[in-house]
């Protein structure tokens, strides 16, 4: 297997057009349309990609603009989680496979077996930028500063007692996890366990906020895997509600239920701040410069997986890779700023685009 880029600390068949909305082609320099497509019939000829609800907007607008500018058909954008994304994916090599899979984090070994297992051995991640990971609520809620601590102890399926033994998660609302918070039930509507965002959220979120609880660095020192399957154990007696690959289904069950807490990525939040508002993350807003600083504690970076194999076998597949990492897509003025994207440093562009120089290279 192929690798591009080294990662960091951040790491059914439909149109997925969610969150984000259709794109608004109209502000389009009517030169760049080519006027006449290539005589391609079935979506056997379409450029398929598949994965992570959070990129799924991005990669979707992409697509409109490529199908409406490069004579090629518009691209299949299928919204399965990270997870699910993977799982189909690594099914084979062919068009009639997903030549590009999503994702919100890294690639499993386990997923890397399955790909080799059916024979697809090279595959090159790509990163497009940033996202980060925000507890919302509705604007008409209580305002929420929490800490991983916080959040750890609130959605933990088991926690430590005073006397350090590990019990059924006791609290019930926010005030008993901490007198600060507001006495507000704990009712989180959250992703599926095969979404890249709900594996961000136990890794940065849970699993460090466990770590300091004492019992919980006890458990780390003597045993890492017990205490990794105790800190990215959600609670599953109705405090967290899982809500599939849909965050836009989140948004509107906040605004119904000004109460709840929702787990989702910032493109979401700020695609619809006129109903939901974020939490802060101890004292930090969930806002675009906080995570492009990386002073938000809650970032992940957002990237895709290109089959390699299908470079020579799926028409348009990397002038639709090279159109995904053109600075008017993913650069700090690109078009895709404006659905949520936080940027990559220059140098990090710079550097994706040497990547898809050679996939160029090894396609000809």
């Amino acid at each position: 297997m192929k690798s591009g880029m080294t990662f960091g600390a951040i790491s059914l068949m439909a149109l997925a057009l969610v969150a984000c909305g259709k794109t608004d082609l109209s502000t389009l320099d009517a030169s760049e349309a080519a006027p006449d497509r290539p005589e391609l019939t079935g979506s056997s000829e379409k450029i398929k990609v598949v994965g992570s609800s959070t990129v799924s907007p991005f990669a979707t607008t992409v697509a409109e603009r490529f199908g409406a500018t490069s004579g090629f058909p518009t691209p299949i954008v299928e919204t399965t989680g990270t997870g699910g994304g993977f799982k189909a994916f690594c099914q084979g090599v062919g068009p009639d496979q997903p030549s590009i899979s999503d994702a919100s984090r890294p690639i499993k070994d386990s997923e890397a077996e399955l790909c080799a297992s059916n024979g697809v051995t090279e595959i090159t991640p790509v990163e497009i930028g940033y996202d980060g990971i925000v507890i919302a609520n509705s604007k008409e809620g209580p305002d929420f500063d929490v800490t991983k601590t916080q959040l750890y102890l609130a959605l933990a399926q088991d926690v430590p007692n005073e006397a350090g033994e590990f019990e059924p998660n006791p609290y019930k609302s926010w005030h008993d996890v901490d007198a600060s918070l507001p006495d507000e039930p704990i009712m989180v509507f959250g992703p599926p366990p095969t979404s890249g965002t709900r594996d961000a959220f136990v890794e940065l979120g849970m699993e460090h906020g466990a770590e300091t609880v004492p019992a919980m660095a006890a458990l780390k020192a003597s045993d890492p895997k017990a205490f990794a399957d105790r800190a990215h154990t959600i609670r599953t007696d109705g405090a967290w509600i899982d809500f599939g690959e849909n965050d836009t289904a989140i948004i509107q069950s906040l605004v119904k239920t000004p109460t709840a807490m929702g787990v989702l990525g910032f493109s979401y939040l700020e695609q619809n701040a006129d109903r939901v508002k974020g939490a802060h993350l101890s004292g930090v807003p969930a806002t675009f410069e906080m995570i492009n600083s990386g002073q938000y504690g809650l970032s992940r970076v957002m990237l895709f997986y290109v089959k390699d194999q299908n470079l020579t076998l799926v028409p348009g597949l990397i002038d639709f890779v090279e159109a995904f990492t053109s600075e008017s897509a993913f650069g700090p003025d690109g078009y895709l700023v404006e659905k949520g994207l936080i940027p990559l440093s220059d140098d990090d562009r710079a550097a994706q685009r040497v990547i898809v120089e050679g996939l160029k290279t090894a396609s000809n």
